[in-house]
């Protein structure tokens, strides 16, 4: 009955794991800073269909309105970078946070994701994707995953062939559902009526995935337009230079994950041992446009809890003990350990000495007249 008091999908970080946590969460965030990219902070949410259902409402005590607790923390980035910052050129965002969402999901299947993210705006150029791309993988190289599967998609291919077939928003949104669950038949049900190079071309999608031959696939299978044939190309490009030992790149032209709110290139990153994607991304260039000013974006994010799942249970570094300083000597010595990124607790007055509790496994006791480390 320890968490009695939690709602459901929400749990509390014990200190173990919450050091590991915060050690990767600097890690990252040194990361993101060394190319470029300058931390934010926001507590609200933002705007977008897909977001809308994810989102907490709550009423504002001093306004009476209503108001959105952050489901993700992208929308937000957009919002300072129209407003708050209001750059002319190329502006490069990141931030690490805790979000709330009204049903469990992501890795860690909680509603209470850590999520960290990078984003950039204001280049609209596939050089921006490629940059953003490089950066996830070497994030998540830093939290260990060395073989890593990168899946790319793009939005402009289905929002073509929407607008050719000229269907309805009920209709495009039924047909993008069942393209993401890999339902053929039912792709199938819902273009019956529609003309014979829609309907081959819809069901075509459901097969068009796997390595960078499906992009010739596709050329072959699709309709001929301008704003496919634009998007094969910058997934050809990215597949290409994102390709490396470490790196395998696939092509999934059904994958329509957050059709409404993405608008170019979308991706994902696998690796060995996860069920499911760790880390998510796109470009979603009319986000800013709830805030005013649309500029070209793209970026990605992950729920930190969740990519740290598979390294296994953690452990806390393991600490000195030390007696209550008084004299000089012992002070100096404890503030060099200190210094040196050793932890040293004290031990209170007239308290019992655990130290599997207190997490320590040397004390600092003198010797020949002197204070030092020895193991306990």
């Amino acid at each position: 009955m320890h968490n009695w008091l939690l709602p459901e999908y929400i749990e509390d970080v014990l200190p173990a794991e919450a050091a590991r946590l915060e050690s990767y969460r600097r890690q990252l965030l040194d990361l993101f800073r060394v190319h470029g990219y300058q931390y934010v902070e926001s507590l609200l949410t933002g705007t977008g269909h897909d977001l809308d259902i994810a989102t907490f409402k709550v009423v504002d005590q001093l306004t009476g309105r209503l108001m959105g607790l952050r489901a993700d923390t992208t929308p937000q980035a957009a919002r300072i970078d129209a407003h708050m910052l209001n750059h002319q050129g190329v502006s490069r965002l990141c931030y690490a946070g805790t979000v709330l969402r009204t049903k469990p999901d992501g890795l860690a299947r909680t509603r209470e994701p850590l999520q960290l993210g990078a984003e950039l705006y204001g280049h609209a150029g596939i050089e921006s994707d490629i940059e953003v791309q490089r950066l996830m993988v070497k994030a998540l190289q830093l939290l260990g995953m060395r073989t890593l599967f990168v899946d790319l998609s793009h939005a402009a291919v289905f929002a073509s062939l929407s607008h050719m077939a000229q269907l309805g928003v009920q209709q495009e949104q039924a047909l993008q559902a069942a393209l993401q669950a890999k339902d053929i038949t039912l792709v199938e049900q819902l273009v019956i009526n529609l003309p014979e190079k829609s309907r081959q071309a819809f069901v075509a999608l459901t097969q068009l995935n796997g390595g960078i031959e499906v992009l010739d696939q596709a050329r072959d299978v699709l309709p001929e337009s301008e704003e496919i044939e634009q998007a094969l190309r910058e997934l050809e490009a990215v597949a290409k230079t994102l390709t490396t030992d470490d790196v395998t790149v696939t092509i999934d032209l059904s994958e329509l994950r957050g059709y409404h709110y993405h608008s170019g290139m979308v991706f994902a990153a696998y690796a060995k041992g996860y069920a499911g994607p760790i880390a998510l991304g796109g470009r979603y260039d009319e986000v800013g446009a709830a805030f005013g000013r649309a500029r070209p974006a793209t970026g990605f994010s992950l729920d930190l809890r969740g990519a740290l799942q598979a390294l296994g249970p953690a452990t806390l570094h393991k600490g000195i003990l030390a007696p209550v300083a008084t004299e000089p000597e012992l002070l100096s010595l404890i503030d060099t350990l200190r210094s040196q990124g050793q932890i040293v607790v004290e031990a209170l007055p007239d308290m019992p000495v655990n130290y599997s509790e207190l997490a320590c496994d040397r004390t600092l006791q003198k010797v020949d007249g002197h204070w030092q480390v020895v193991a306990v």
